[in-house]
């Protein structure tokens, strides 16, 4: 595979990131702007914004998680050259549930189908650790 196509589902899962720093920016602003909150309050913690900033910055948190996992692997599966069909596939599958993740997260907050999503996702994720590991251990 091309150094492009096992590249391409990184770029959109920071670019998710990059959205979603943008969108709790923004609703941080809104929020003082609005005098929803003071600047005292949240001056050394995050307890005193409202629910609506909270639910896009925990979204943002998010993807230095699970999808910190998907960075080291990626790395780790350009070096040895693991990188194949089945990796670029299954990297757009994990992406793609980021961002549906990340959807739900931020509108209407379902947990139900968050917690779906996010379970798909990782699913993913640790069958493609899975697939790595096992390719790497038989090759010696």
């Amino acid at each position: 595979m091309s150094i492009a196509a096992i590249l391409a589902p990184v770029f959109v899962q920071v670019g998710l990131t990059f959205v979603l720093l943008f969108m709790m920016g923004r609703t941080r602003f809104a929020a003082v702007r609005a005098g929803e909150v003071k600047i005292r309050d949240i001056a050394l913690g995050e307890r005193a914004w409202p629910a609506r900033v909270t639910q896009v910055a925990n979204t943002f948190h998010n993807q230095f998680e699970t999808p910190v996992l998907f960075y080291a692997l990626v790395a780790l599966a350009i070096v040895t050259r693991q990188a194949d069909l089945l990796f670029v596939v299954l990297s757009w599958l994990f992406v793609t549930a980021r961002l549906v993740h990340a959807y739900v997260y931020t509108t209407t907050n379902n947990v139900l189908t968050r917690f779906r999503v996010f379970l798909a996702g990782t699913a993913v994720l640790m069958l493609m650790w899975a697939i790595f590991a096992v390719r790497i251990l038989i090759s010696g």
